[in-house]
């Protein structure tokens, strides 16, 4: 008897880990016989609630013509309330010794990164106390992530050389779960063993991926008016975030300049403490030297820009949205 919490937010992640768990779990088995998967749609009644008696049945369910059985239930984020779990509790608590249990929580962590968001606390215990094996699949943020990427691109059957390999990081932005696609891609296409350049992982890298704000702050702060501009199409467009969205975190950025021109601060811990900034004191580093690059008058006229774009993504100059933001762009990296 085996039981199983497999978590995160990521589609392919979690899908991925699943799919290696259950082929774990059935061995050299029939898995055809031995597994049953259930979703959302198996717990939705018919006044569109959920209950998780189906997930419960199968679990207490015998085997037939195999020795084990694994059950799979997913979107098991659709129960948050103790009363919910109330049937799924007690099962944990005397599981049944031929059924391998796998249960998938797609809901992300919580902001301290101890607790599954939305999890009843009566099967956070439950699973506990089962000695249930936990599989977090989230990818880390910050310096962790390349980290993490990293790892996935050297333990990959393939072998992606160091050019290669700082292209698919520079490519994937922070949608860094796609690596998993394309290794299995790449692996599909060329064999396992096999060492690839930029040339043979190029074509298959589809449309280049998201980038944190912070990616588009830094590029504006060293002047390069075309690697900014390049962050800000890759936010506005596999990011998908709105011009209105982009402008909040320039605006954001750039306040912190305000708050700290001319205030009596002598280095990154007392900027961070005037900004109220809790934990790394890297962006109030980051701030604080920008704020002396602009000096005062610079300060002020990249308030000014912001204002003014504001007020073209509000319709006052008619401009698409996309160019306001691509002319503010260029504007504030000018000001370096």
């Amino acid at each position: 008897m085996t039981i199983v919490l497999v978590k995160g937010n990521d589609d392919t992640l979690l899908r991925q880990a699943v799919t290696d768990k259950v082929a774990e779990l059935v061995g050299s088995g029939d898995a055809s016989l031995m597994v049953e998967e259930l979703t959302e749609d198996h717990y939705r009644l018919e006044d569109d609630s959920f209950a998780a008696t189906r997930l419960i049945d199968a679990a207490q369910t015998m085997p037939f013509l195999t020795e084990r059985r694994v059950v799979v239930g997913r979107h098991m984020g659709r129960f948050t309330k103790s009363a919910d779990v109330e049937g799924l509790v007690a099962y944990l608590a005397q599981p049944l010794e031929t059924t391998d249990l796998v249960l998938v929580w797609e809901k992300g962590m919580s902001p301290k990164q101890d607790r599954l968001t939305g999890m009843p606390k009566p099967l956070a215990e439950a699973l506990k106390a089962a000695g249930a094996e936990s599989i977090d699949t989230g990818i880390p943020s910050g310096r962790n992530a390349s980290v993490w990427l990293d790892r996935q691109l050297k333990q990959a059957v393939v072998t992606i050389d160091r050019q290669a390999a700082h292209l698919i990081a520079e490519h994937v932005g922070e949608e860094r779960s796609r690596v998993v696609n394309l290794l299995s891609t790449l692996e599909a296409i060329y064999g396992a063993d096999s060492t690839l350049g930029v040339d043979e992982v190029q074509p298959f890298l589809g449309e280049t991926g998201d980038v944190p704000p912070w990616e588009l702050t830094d590029a504006i702060d060293s002047g390069k008016i075309d690697v900014a501009l390049d962050k800000l199409h890759r936010m506005m467009g596999s990011g998908g975030r709105h011009p209105l969205q982009v402008m909040a975190s320039l605006q954001t950025h750039y306040l912190r300049m305000v708050r700290l021109d001319g205030a009596p601060v002598a280095g990154e811990k007392q900027a961070a403490e005037l900004l109220g900034m809790k934990g790394s004191t890297f962006p109030a580093k980051k701030a604080l030297a920008q704020t002396k690059r602009l000096g005062s008058a610079g300060v002020r006229g990249a308030v000014e820009l912001l204002a003014d774009a504001d007020r073209g993504l509000r319709g006052e100059i008619g401009w698409p949205p996309e160019l306001v933001m691509e002319v503010l762009v260029a504007r504030l990296a000018n000001l370096r």
